[in-house]
């Protein structure tokens, strides 16, 4: 029996890429298999198969935090049962983009921290790094294990209307999701077994072994002793630190676990202390070190930078590499990538104004309904202005507040992100998506998992697919 209820509702947004359809209404050949499915499938069943993937979340604790809500702290992370499906040829330029992009990143951070040539070369204004609450004083002249900063990383995409693939963001200091992107997996496969071989959908579920020979190889021990270090309970990825730890195999910490000892790092256990040799920190750099950072901080381990500096201990990512996914620093990437490798860049950032400099500012607020301004040092979603969708008095307090400290403020054009199908109230709905892969870098270079966490912004006709703005998320396909 076909489902024929199931289209009924499916309008296309003008002027915005589909994921399903062609502009001509034709389902895209990498959709045609799972939609067939679909059709053929009752709504009773589809339904029962989104409430099997609700009591799956809850029954897995797949829980997120939110801060500012005062219905409670634990809430489970919305899933859309419909994946959201990217061709191999799409997905190989994602991955050289990626790459490249990376590899830049790393350059910069190295030379930030030392020579400096992208300042003194003229590229980027060394004001702009020092102003930076990212840039780490204590990182100078750092020596880094194999001069690699930025291990593990997140990086934002959407399609434009255009049907190409943009950054973003750009997220390196302790990225989050990927627990996410693993259990959509396993949702999927108890959902429907056996398409996803017969579709040729990449695996994913290689990423906890690959971070794990990636920490293994800044050792030269042979067999390390490798620990995740978490804030705590409280912390809104804890689901994603306890997931991780558990799938490598290494012991999940807290700082109170660790102490610092003749220029050592060691984990207490009931035998005593035991030597740590990698650290996957999910701790920001303020709370690392309260003998050099925040003096008050409780999450961290006091004395832990002068061991780093010493060699004694590796941490992941390293400390400092928030400066290259700063926003104001995220406009200069494009020149990073011609500058250290000589390159045109893969993937184009969007447009990004600087609120510091006079004249970006007034062009921004004279289209203000047409802007959305960010925080540079923002994430989550959270203290942005959609210029859309704010009304006047909201737009002049933001506005007033942005021109206390306007280079702490950038600007981009509203976007029109493309759209997926969801299944919402027993039909396929369009609903904006974005993507964040994963890519992880080690001495043997870069892998990037093949798929990502794709977030959907489940409300109706919004743009933020932050899950602590009401998004959630859907398993995301590479098809061979």
């Amino acid at each position: 029996m076909e489902n024929t209820n199931l289209f009924s509702s499916y309008n296309q947004l003008p002027s915005t890429w589909d994921e399903m359809y062609c502009t001509d209404s034709k389902i895209r050949t990498q959709y045609e298999g799972f939609i067939e499915y679909l059709k053929n499938t009752s709504p009773e069943k589809l339904t029962k198969k989104e409430e099997l993937s609700k009591q799956l979340f809850m029954s897995q604790g797949v829980t997120f935090t939110v801060y500012s809500d005062n219905e409670g702290i634990e809430k489970i992370f919305p899933f859309d049962i419909v994946p959201r499906i990217i061709t191999a040829v799409e997905w190989e330029k994602i991955e050289r983009g990626i790459k490249q992009r990376l590899k830049a990143l790393n350059l910069f951070i190295k030379d930030i921290y030392n020579e400096q040539f992208i300042i003194k070369d003229g590229i980027m204004p060394g004001e702009l790094i020092y102003s930076c609450p990212s840039f780490l004083r204590e990182m100078k002249g750092v020596k880094v294990p194999y001069d690699i900063y930025v291990h593990i990383s997140g990086v934002d995409l959407i399609r434009n209307n255009d049907g190409e693939f943009y950054v973003l963001e750009d997220n390196l200091r302790t990225p989050s999701g990927v627990s996410y992107m693993l259990e959509n997996r396993e949702i999927s496969k108890r959902l429907f077994p056996g398409i996803l071989p017969k579709n040729g959908v990449r695996s994913v579920s290689n990423y906890p072994n690959m971070l794990y020979k990636k920490l293994k190889e800044l050792s030269n021990n042979l067999n390390p002793n490798i620990v995740l270090l978490t804030p705590g309970i409280y912390n809104s990825a804890y689901y994603e630190h306890t997931t991780l730890a558990r799938l490598m195999g290494i012991e999940l910490v807290e700082g109170s676990d660790l102490v610092v000892k003749n220029h050592f790092v060691y984990m207490k256990t009931t035998n005593g202390l035991k030597q740590v040799d990698v650290i996957y920190r999910r701790v920001d750099d303020d709370f690392l070190d309260p003998l050099e950072f925040n003096a008050k901080s409780i999450l961290g381990v006091a004395g832990i930078m002068d061991v780093y500096r010493k060699g004694n201990v590796n941490i992941v990512n390293a400390p400092g590499t928030g400066i290259a996914d700063d926003k104001a620093i995220y406009i200069y990437v494009p020149d990073m990538i011609k500058y250290y490798l000589g390159e045109e860049p893969i993937l184009k950032n969007i447009e990004t104004y600087q609120l510091g400099r006079p004249d970006e500012l007034e062009h921004v607020i004279k289209n203000i309904r047409e802007m959305v301004i960010k925080k540079t040092d923002g994430s989550g979603g959270y203290g942005m202005l959609m210029g859309h969708e704010a009304n006047d008095e909201e737009i002049k307090d933001y506005i007033d507040n942005v021109k206390k400290k306007p280079e702490n403020f950038i600007a981009q054009p509203i976007l029109r992100l493309s759209t997926a199908p969801c299944y919402i109230n027993g039909q396929l709905s369009p609903r904006c998506i974005d993507l964040r892969p994963f890519a992880l870098a080690g001495r043997d270079g870069i892998d990037i998992c093949p798929g990502g966490l794709t977030r959907v912004a489940l409300k109706k006709g919004s743009l933020v697919v932050n899950s602590s703005q009401g998004g959630g998320s859907k398993d995301t396909w590479v098809i061979q």
